[in-house]
């Protein structure tokens, strides 16, 4: 058995990224316009929804950030800087390929269809704010749905990075992580104002990172008592839909893996697969789904049945293309070869 290879965590970010792909078909465009019709309910809901599977990512994340910088809860002790800066350069290959996908099929649907959308066609500014992660921070609109979530994952990485580095001189590291994740679930979380930055999502983050550390068997029962405790004590405080999400996945993650499902469940090929290309999924699904829409106006369709088929395209479209995308960008070998072929190396993080 591969040690590194975790079902569970495939088989949420299967669930997940397939959520995203759906979501975003009911938010954006004619064919949700003319599905709509059909079949309102799914729609709705799917719409309404179905992108709060985004919490899925942010616990996962945190749990394998915990896993890889502090398995046991202590402190970082090197330099925090080559970590972060090996984080950027992991994210950015695919990043900025999914960009460039983003702008050639903006301006190939503006061709076919008049629709808001579409993306603008995108300023030297612009540009430069998403090479830097910073779009939402600097006001800037966004070149592809999704995007923003890569910038909010990489201010989550330097900041635990950082927290944990504190925990030289602050005492237990784990206990900062609590600290912050506590403070974005109680109050940060609670102003929308603050959803273009790391502390608004910072909860469901640190609760992955509880749900690592529960794994520890002398203290799970205490770290699954104050995973459930916190959160639900927040929940109580304002109930939201999105925490009460994160907060049973870290429950799943932190009791799949004290039992060993973790490792063991579901083994299923076609998940595995699902998982693994999760990622180069959420990246390039907005301009293929911005295509079958601009296709679907300029053959003059309009029936809400063609609508349905076409957005059934547009999902197993997506998927093909993220296969594509995994194989030749994303994959470690192959941004491997893509950073060599640039002068960069960029590490594992």
């Amino acid at each position: 058995m591969n040690v590194n290879r975790m079902p569970l965590i495939d088989a949420l970010k299967a669930i997940g990224s397939q959520l995203i792909v759906l979501h975003h078909l009911a938010a954006y465009g004619p064919l949700a316009n003319a599905a709509q019709l059909l079949v309102p309910g799914t729609i709705g809901w799917f719409y309404d929804y179905a992108r709060i599977a985004v919490q899925i990512f942010l616990v996962i994340a945190g749990f394998l950030a915990a896993r890889g910088m502090s398995p046991q809860g202590g402190a970082l002790t090197a330099s925090p800087w080559p970590l972060i800066a090996r984080r950027y350069l992991r994210l950015a290959i695919p990043y900025f390929a999914a960009i460039a996908l983003a702008i050639a099929g903006a301006a190939l649907a503006d061709v076919w269809m008049d629709d808001e959308s579409i993306p603008a066609r995108p300023t030297l500014a612009q540009l430069a704010a998403h090479a830097l992660l910073l779009q939402s921070v600097l006001g800037f609109d966004s070149l592809s749905a999704g995007l923003w979530y890569i910038a909010i994952d990489f201010q989550l990485f330097a900041l635990m990075t950082l927290l944990l580095w504190a925990g030289r001189w602050a005492g237990r590291a784990e206990w900062l992580i609590l600290a912050m994740a506590a403070g974005s679930l109680f109050w940060l979380n609670r102003n929308e104002n603050l959803d273009i930055w790391a502390i608004y999502f910072f909860g469901s983050y640190g609760l992955g990172a509880a749900a690592w550390w529960s794994g520890d068997r002398r203290r799970a029962a205490a770290w699954l008592g104050i995973i459930a405790g916190v959160a639900l004590a927040a929940l109580f405080v304002d109930f939201r839909l999105r925490i009460a999400v994160a907060l049973a996945v870290a429950l799943a993650l932190g009791l799949g893996r004290r039992s060993g499902l973790l490792e063991r469940w579901p083994d299923w090929p076609i998940v595995a697969f699902l998982g693994r290309i999760s990622y180069a999924l959420f990246l390039v699904h907005f301009p293929v789904c911005l295509l079958a829409n601009a296709l679907f106006v300029r053959l003059g369709l309009h029936a809400p049945g063609t609508a349905l088929a076409f957005m059934a395209m547009a999902w197993a479209a997506s998927i093909t293309v993220a296969t594509l995308f995994y194989r030749w960008v994303e994959k470690p070998a192959a941004s491997g070869r893509i950073a060599a072929a640039l002068g960069l190396a960029p590490g594992k993080a």
